[in-house]
């Protein structure tokens, strides 16, 4: 695949943590950031509804986190922006970055797996 089709990861990350620690042993790491993805997803969405800023901010963070220890760029940039709040775009914004979450997350792990797959 061409670097473009991987533009969403970061992988200038991961091919060091492929170096480091082998393209297997992070596999097993995007297993447990895929199970644990819905629950930040969905802990956002009810944020959303409830109107509970705080947790939309809280799980955002702990999604940005996550995403960026396994490579998932797009994801983290999302929640990057979804966590800061006090941002003038926010208001305006944060329910288009959590649809592009929303939107990008499976297609983005399979491409993850792939991209590290290749190297194992």
């Amino acid at each position: 695949m061409t670097a473009a089709a991987h533009e969403h990861l970061d992988t200038v990350t991961l091919d060091q943590y492929c170096a480091a620690i082998g393209a297997a042993t992070l596999l097993k790491s995007v297993v447990v950031f895929e199970q644990m993805a819905p629950e930040y997803v969905d802990a956002i969405a009810r944020g959303l509804e409830s109107g509970d800023k705080d947790q939309v901010l809280s799980e955002a963070h702990k999604l940005k986190g996550a995403a960026g220890s396994v490579g998932l760029k797009r994801i983290q940039e999302l929640s990057q922006a979804l966590q800061c709040g006090d941002e003038p775009r926010w208001e305006g914004e944060h329910q288009q970055w959590f649809a592009a979450i929303r939107e990008h997350m499976d297609n983005d792990l399979t491409s993850l797996k792939h991209y590290l797959t290749e190297r194992a």
